[in-house]
C-alpha cells in the first residue's frame, strides 16, 4: 500500500506545529504559568524546552522517518525481535485516550462560541460565571452533540489523507489561528492597565517559583510538544528522506513556544486590566475571561474571536491525535483510510460518552475515587504520556543507536549536526531522568521517597 506523504515544507511545518499547537498553550500554559509566578516560571519552562523537549522531539521525527511506519511498526522495524513494539501500543492507546476527552473539551469551546456570538455568555454576571460553566458541562445532550460534531469534523479532515487533508487544513487553519491571535492580543495590549499583565509575564521574581513549579515546567515542556503520544513519529514516517529534521524540530518549537507566550500576552493583560487574580486555574479561560469579555467595549465580539481561536487550536490537536490511530489500523490491519477513520471516530465518540458525563449524570460513578474524565486524565497526563517519553529516549539512545539517530538527522551526511554529543549524553541520560523525575512527581510517589 502507497503510503501518503506530506507535499512541501510549509505543509509539515504548519501540521507539525499545529499537533504541537493546542489547548496546551492557550489554554494550560497560561493557568500554569499564573499559578506558578509567571516570568521565573516562563524562565525554567524555556530551558526545560531547549534541554529536553526539542531533544526528544528530534528522536520521534527520525525514528518515524527512519521506519516510515505508524508507532506500533515503527519499533518492529527496528527490532522485530523484542516486545518493544509495546512501546508504539502504549503511545497510540494514549493518543486514544487523550482524544476522546479533548474532543469533549474542545465540544465546550463550541458551546462558549455560540454563547459568545448570542450574546448570552457577557450577560451572566461575573460572580455567577462559574456556576453557568458548571451548567454548560454538566448537562447531557448539548456536551454529548458538540463532542460528536468535534469528532466528525475531525474525521472528515483525516479521512482525506496527509496531503489532502491534515496538511491541507494545517496551512489554512495555522494562519487563522496567528491572526486572531495577533488581533486579541493588540486588543489587550491597549487596555488601561494592561503593563501589569505584561510585567506578569516577563519580569522575573523567582521568591514566587517553588520546586512545585520547577517540576511543572518540566513536565509541560515535554507534553506541550506532544510527545509520548506518537504524533510526532507518526508525522515523521511522512517527512521526505531529504528534510532536515533538525531545523524542523527546532521551527516546530519554535512556534509552539510564541503561540504560548502571545496566548498569554491576550489573557493576562486583560485579568490584570480588570483587577482579576491570575491564579484561577483551569477556569481562567472559562470563567475569569468571560468576566474580563462582559466588562470590555465590543465583549461578545472578543469573546467569539477569542473562543474560535482556542478552537481552532483544539482541531489542529484533534486531527494529529486521531491520525495517530488512523495511521496504526490502516498499516497494522490493512484496511483503508476511510473504514479506518469511520471505526476510530466511532470508537472515540463511544469513549468520550463516560467523559462527558462524569460532570453531569455519571459524576457520583468513580473508580478509585475518580470519575471517569479524572481517571482518564490522570492515567495519560501523569502516567502513560512520561512512560512513554522515557521508553522512546531508552528505544533510540540504546536500542536504536544515538550514532543510527544522529546519521538519520544529518540524512546520512547531507546536513551537519554538531551537538552530537551532547544530544548523544541528553537522549540517553539527561531526558529520561528528567521525565522520570516528572513521572515520580505526577504520580505522587517523589513527595513520598523525600518523605
Amino acid at each position: 500500500m502507497q503510503r501518503d506523504t506530506f507535499g512541501s515544507k510549509l505543509g509539515i511545518l504548519a501540521a507539525a506545529a499545529g499537533s504541537a499547537i493546542g489547548l496546551g498553550n492557550i489554554w494550560k500554559f497560561p493557568y500554569i504559568t499564573g499559578e506558578n509566578g509567571g516570568a521565573a516560571f516562563i524562565l525554567v519552562y524555556l530551558i526545560c524546552i531547549a534541554l529536553i523537549g526539542l531533544p526528544v522531539m528530534i528522536s520521534e521525527f527520525v525514528l518515524g522517518r527512519k521506519t516510515q511506519a505508524n508507532a506500533v511498526g515503527a519499533y518492529k522495524k527496528i527490532e522485530p525481535k523484542k516486545p518493544w513494539f509495546l512501546s508504539g501500543y502504549l503511545a497510540t492507546l494514549t493518543a486514544f485516550i487523550i482524544l476522546s476527552y479533548y474532543a469533549m473539551i474542545a465540544g465546550w469551546l463550541l458551546s462558549y462560541i455560540g454563547r459568545a456570538v448570542t450574546g448570552k455568555l457577557t450577560s451572566v454576571e461575573p460572580g455567577n460565571l462559574a456556576s453557568y460553566f458548571e451548567g454548560v458541562i454538566g448537562s447531557t445532550y448539548e456536551p454529548l452533540f458538540c463532542t460528536l460534531v468535534i469528532v466528525v469534523l475531525t474525521a472528515i479532515i483525516v479521512i482525506s489523507g496527509i496531503k489532502n487533508g491534515v496538511e491541507k487544513y494545517s496551512k489554512i487553519l495555522m494562519p487563522i489561528l496567528l491572526g486572531l491571535l495577533i488581533l486579541l492580543m493588540i486588543r489587550s495590549l491597549t487596555l488601561e492597565g494592561a503593563s501589569k499583565g505584561v510585567e506578569f509575564l516577563f519580569k522575573p521574581d523567582f521568591s514566587n517559583l517553588t520546586a512545585k513549579g520547577v517540576l511543572e515546567a518540566l513536565g509541560h515542556s515535554f507534553f506541550t510538544l506532544s510527545l509520548g503520544m506518537g504524533i510526532i513519529l507518526t508525522y515523521g514516517s511522512y517527512i521526505d528522506k531529504k528534510e532536515n529534521i533538525m531545523t524542523l524540530a527546532v521551527q516546530v518549537t519554535i512556534a509552539d513556544t510564541l503561540i504560548a507566550l502571545m496566548a498569554g500576552l491576550v489573557i493576562f493583560p486583560a485579568v490584570f486590566a480588570y483587577n482579576l487574580q491570575p491564579d484561577q486555574g483551569a477556569g481562567l479561560i472559562f470563567i475569569t475571561l468571560p468576566a474580563v469579555f462582559s466588562e470590555m467595549p465590543l465583549g461578545s465580539f472578543f469573546a467569539a474571536l477569542f473562543f474560535t481561536l482556542i478552537g481552532i487550536a483544539a482541531i489542529t490537536s484533534t486531527m494529529s491525535l486521531m491520525e495517530v490511530i488512523v495511521a496504526f489500523v490502516i498499516e497494522e490491519f490493512n484496511m483503508n483510510r476511510k473504514k479506518s477513520t469511520i471505526l476510530v471516530a466511532t470508537a472515540i465518540f463511544l469513549l468520550a460518552i463516560p467523559s462527558v458525563l462524569s460532570f453531569g449524570l455519571w459524576s457520583n460513578v468513580t473508580i478509585f475515587g475518580k470519575t471517569f474524565f479524572d481517571l482518564f486524565d490522570f492515567l495519560t497526563s501523569n502516567v502513560f504520556l512520561a512512560l512513554g517519553g522515557i521508553l522512546v529516549c531508552i528505544f533510540v539512545g540504546w536500542v536504536w543507536g544515538a550514532k543510527n539517530a544522529i546519521s538519520e538527522i544529518t540524512s546520512n551526511g547531507l546536513y551537519t549536526f554538531k551537538r552530537k554529543g551532547l544530544y548523544s549524553f541528553i537522549i540517553k541520560f539527561l531526558a529520561p531522568a528528567a521525565i522520570l523525575i516528572v513521572l515520580l512527581n505526577s504520580t505522587g510517589i517523589l513527595s513520598k521517597i523525600l518523605g
